[in-house]
């Protein structure tokens, strides 16, 4: 299930999925609660954060899709999100353009990311 055109997280007895152009499914790791600093401070879910980023995998991804595959991790913002819920499992619509960066294995395999 490592296609572009997307399916179901694998594993799972879910629907699968076919995203269209260059919309991105992606499924947050960890809840909005509350979470451990790397310095172990235990930060309250009521805490205010300015404009953060989270990070999220990439559950599916249209055939339009370049810069990312299934399993990558994604950078976004949660305020430009849509959510979605299938089969009581909630996930997030993105478009390609509001992705910010990659995390993958592949990538330390010599590309240095520019085009020219």
């Amino acid at each position: 299930m490592t296609t572009s055109e997307g399916a179901a997280r694998p594993g799972d007895d879910k629907l699968p999925i076919k995203m269209l152009n260059d919309r991105v499914l992606v499924c947050l790791e960890q809840s909005e609660g509350e979470r451990k600093s790397s310095g172990g401070i235990l930060i309250p879910a009521t805490a205010q954060t300015s404009k953060r980023l989270a990070w999220a995998e990439v559950v599916a991804a249209g055939p339009n899709v370049r810069s990312m595959e299934i399993g990558d991790q994604v950078l976004f913002n949660p305020e430009d999100r849509y959510e979605v819920e299938v089969r009581g499992t909630d996930y997030i619509i993105l478009r390609e353009r509001d992705i910010h960066a990659v995390a993958a294995s592949r990538l330390e395999e010599g590309s240095t990311g520019l085009y020219l």
